[in-house]
């Protein structure tokens, strides 16, 4: 039966910062008192790290599968970041509560070069850990309530095992209602 661990071999990710992009372990181990650096870390083959596919392959449930998203806001010429985090199973208003939060005046998922070369992760694992400092990181409520959740490493070669709660303890978390319904 699918769950957040799935038939994955998870193990602390503290202890194997191979498995992660550099800016995602230097951010848990500057973490180490908090909830966010009991992450659990599994080695996946990177073809599968896409949702669907990996939640298929790893019988991983998709409602604790949480995805993270980068997008850019624009107003009076500033360009603005942030980071999305929802329950695989949903998606984000992005168009309407993420950019009222944001108060920017136009609002899009970010450009791939943009997304990998700011964040310094892969394009498919960038997770919410380890962002660029000031970026808020928007966590919808349900993935806070949703117990264990899988998210990415920074890599497409690993997951992370964590919290939904231990996300909205990141620095610059802000627990909103984003999902659209």
């Amino acid at each position: 039966m699918p769950s957040a661990r799935g038939s994955l071999d998870w193990s602390p990710a503290l202890a194997h910062p191979d498995l992660l992009a550099a800016p995602v372990a230097a951010a848990l181990a500057a973490t180490a008192s908090t909830g966010i650096a009991a992450a659990q870390v599994a080695p996946i083959d990177a073809t599968l790290a896409d949702t669907a596919a990996f939640c298929a392959a790893y019988d991983v449930a998709p409602e604790a599968s949480a995805n993270c998203v980068v997008v850019a806001g624009k107003r009076a010429g500033e360009t603005t970041y942030a980071a999305v985090m929802v329950l695989a199973t949903d998606r984000a208003d992005v168009n309407g509560v993420v950019r009222k939060h944001l108060g920017v005046r136009k609002i899009s998922f970010a450009a791939h070069d943009d997304a990998v070369s700011l964040t310094g992760m892969e394009f498919g694992g960038i997770t919410p850990v380890g962002l660029p400092a000031g970026w808020p990181v928007l966590v919808d409520a349900a993935v806070v309530a949703a117990g264990d959740v899988v998210i990415g490493s920074g890599i497409r070669g690993s997951k992370i095992l964590v919290s939904g709660a231990a996300l909205a303890d990141l620095p610059t978390a802000e627990v909103l209602d984003l999902a659209q319904h």
